[in-house]
Formats: C-alpha cells, sequence, structure tokens
C-alpha cells in the first residue's frame, strides 16, 4: 500500500515538472522547439495577433547567451518566459528591457521566445516581419583575487587582535 502511495506521489511529481515545460499556446500559434546553437542562429518571421510560431529553447546553467530582437513595427516585440517557473511573468520583453537580453543562466530551465504583434496598435497592416539572433557567447573569465597585502580591513570593522 505504501509502495503504491509513494509510486503515485512520484507519477504526480513528474507529471507536474512536464507541465511546467509545456507552453500554453494561443489559437493559431505554431510551436517550433530548438536546440542551443553551437554558433550564431537567425529566426526570421512574421507575427500577427495569435498567430506565428513561438519558440522553445533549452538553456544549461552557466551557459552565457545574447538573444536580439528586431523588427521594423514600432507594434511588434519578443517576451521571453521560463516555462519552469510558477508564474506567468516574463524574465525579458523588448517593450519594456530593450532589444538586446544578455545572460548568464544560472538553472537549466527552457525558456518560450513569443514574438508578438501589440494589441494596442491601430490594427492596420497584417502583422510584423522580425528577426531573431540567438547568439552563444564565451563565458566572462574569473575576476582575479586581489593580492593579500592590497586587501585592507574595512575601517567599519577593524581587525580583532
Amino acid at each position: 500500500m505504501r509502495k503504491s502511495i509513494a509510486m503515485a506521489a512520484a507519477l504526480m511529481l513528474l507529471a507536474g515538472a512536464a507541465a511546467a515545460q509545456t507552453p500554453d499556446l494561443q489559437p493559431g500559434e505554431q510551436l517550433e522547439t530548438l536546440q542551443f546553437p553551437a554558433a550564431t542562429m537567425e529566426l526570421k518571421g512574421w507575427t500577427k495577433f495569435g498567430k506565428g510560431r513561438v519558440y522553445t529553447l533549452p538553456v544549461k546553467a552557466g551557459q552565457h547567451v545574447k538573444i536580439s530582437f528586431s523588427t521594423k513595427s514600432k507594434f511588434a516585440f519578443l517576451a521571453i518566459f521560463d516555462l519552469a517557473a510558477p508564474d506567468d511573468e516574463a524574465v525579458f520583453g523588448t517593450d519594456e528591457d530593450g532589444e538586446t537580453y544578455n545572460i548568464t543562466v544560472k538553472n537549466s530551465t527552457t525558456w518560450l521566445l513569443r514574438p508578438y504583434y501589440s494589441k494596442a496598435s491601430p490594427r492596420r497592416g497584417l502583422g510584423a516581419p522580425y528577426s531573431i539572433l540567438v547568439e552563444p557567447q564565451a563565458a566572462a573569465p574569473p575576476a582575479p583575487a586581489a593580492p593579500a597585502e592590497e586587501r585592507k580591513p574595512s575601517p567599519l570593522f577593524p581587525a580583532r587582535p
């Protein structure tokens, strides 16, 4: 009996983890699964409210990546979501954070890259073309430690005798 309860609990945890990595798509969106690139990868497409491609990108802890979004439209944006996060908040959005997301990944996860056409647009035209560059970056070298003689105690916290 205990074994079956433990087995059921384990299956529920696995199902919850799998569900956290599955994105909720809007009607008309098409999901494209990517692999982390070894060199710069360019994604081109067209977005219109509720239609277009969205992308999943697995990232591993310690990877350094730069994602750039470009479009000629002032109503097209990119939002990046962490599918393992419990909330639905974007970790990056070009509408508020600029055109480039440059980060060293802290935890292995899967991101959802969602280009979108703003609901606040005047609805003229058919949408907007976009380009997304995914560029793996070399990890920054660790900062060298200061030599012992250069490290001075803080005047706020004097050394104990």
